[in-house]
């Protein structure tokens, strides 16, 4: 059991470490620079009052990342509580102000009070590469459904026949419309000219593209007002989601290329629906270590695939959704068991029998998922790749 607590209150230019005893009195309170100089100092003064020493944070990420680097050389156990949680506790103490020293104070005081803290582990090398890749590549597919929203409202205003006529989400009518937008432009080249200026930038079906686009030029003879500066934009928009998904692209093979280096990545590769980038946003998530969580229900739990019960009074059996749970990890769970029931006999199979237990498509697919989440567990304790065998699926 540690002797002293040291709960830190990060930001993003300083933090405030208040260190307690086992009686909950203070030892120490200081406000560091966020750099290595000073958070070594820190250290360094924090192990002179005690070896023993328990290290809680309330943010495990960004500004934290350089005091928990430099605390895991040192071999600094550490634990994390929530930001939601060091709020909710303050109110227990006394004072209703609101100061990073108190905050701290908070913090420690929790770490020393609370047996239920699992230690914080940031994760091994590729863990922390997959993160990184995996965030930026949400960014961009983000930025690219904003901007190709964007692109059709524009398109609507102007020509809402060919808006209506191509499907925006593929890449070929994107480039149609970085050449031809408005439906005067169009006719006058024709369809002959239109696929030959797509077939010259590689794309599909070039031919039927080219007839939708004269198709719907030919159902438009008025140019409404502001029709050409509304072209422009939307030729503009159209080049910057062709750049993103070419972003998106590179981003792929380095996740790619890094997820097969992980140990776990073949074993993982196997479960049906589990793909590379799925596969990625797993590792991302957990770490790529399942001793942080000590067993299959925890894993579950800690995606939000087992609901917790709300009762009160004379209400009871009622079962929700925890409140904090990994959006990122239910996220790679959900689709994967959707993934799955298109080739896999044993997910359909399961998915098949809630149904008919009278569950609705979701309720169906989030108890497949956590169905999967035990099946991935067991394969990744064991170390071996996924079996369709009847002994296999009765387990699952």
């Amino acid at each position: 059991m540690p002797q002293i607590w040291a709960g830190v209150d990060i930001g993003k230019e300083h933090h405030h470490c208040v260190v307690v005893d086992e009686r909950g009195e203070r030892l120490l309170s200081r406000r560091v620079c966020n750099d290595e100089s000073t958070l070594l100092e820190l250290i360094a003064d924090v192990l002179a009052l005690s070896e023993d020493t328990l290290w809680a944070v309330d943010i495990n990420h960004g500004g934290a990342a350089l005091l928990i680097g430099l605390l895991l050389s040192h071999e600094q156990p550490m634990v994390y509580i929530t930001g939601l949680a060091v709020h909710q506790a303050s109110a227990a103490y006394r004072g209703q102000g609101k100061t990073d020293e108190k905050d701290a104070f908070v913090i420690a005081d929790q770490a020393r009070m609370r047996k239920d803290l699992g230690l914080l582990r940031p994760g091994d090398e590729i863990a922390v590469d997959l993160r990184t890749l995996t965030a930026r590549r949400l960014d961009l597919v983000n930025d690219r459904t904003r901007q190709t929203n964007r692109m059709r409202a524009q398109l609507l205003e102007f020509f809402p026949a060919l808006e209506r006529a191509l499907n925006l989400s593929k890449k070929g009518p994107v480039v149609l419309l970085t050449g031809y937008q408005v439906p005067a432009a169009i006719r006058c080249s024709g369809a002959t000219r239109i696929g030959t200026w797509l077939r010259n930038r590689k794309v599909k079906n070039a031919a039927t593209l080219a007839e939708t686009a004269v198709e719907a030029a030919r159902a438009q003879h008025t140019a409404l007002p502001g029709e050409t500066l509304a072209a422009a934009m939307v030729a503009r928009i159209a080049k910057g989601v062709l750049a993103l998904g070419e972003e998106i692209a590179e981003l792929d093979a380095l996740i790619e290329a890094r997820f097969n280096e992980h140990r776990h990545a073949t074993v993982i590769r196997s479960l049906p629906g589990m793909g590379t980038l799925l596969g990625a946003e797993f590792i991302a998530a957990t770490g790529g270590d399942l001793e942080a969580f000590g067993t299959a229900d925890r894993l579950a739990s800690f995606a939000g695939l087992s609901p917790v019960p709300r009762d009160s009074g004379r209400v009871s059996g009622n079962m929700r959704r925890p409140r904090r749970y990994h959006r990122g990890l239910l996220r790679a769970f959900y689709l994967s068991a959707m993934a799955s029931l298109r080739t896999c006999t044993a997910s359909q199979s399961y998915y098949g029998r809630k149904r008919n237990e009278g569950k609705g498509h979701k309720q169906a697919v989030l108890a497949l998922a956590r169905r999967r989440a035990n099946v991935l567990w067991a394969m990744l304790r064991d170390g071996e790749y996924y079996d369709a065998s009847p002994t296999v699926t009765a387990a699952a």
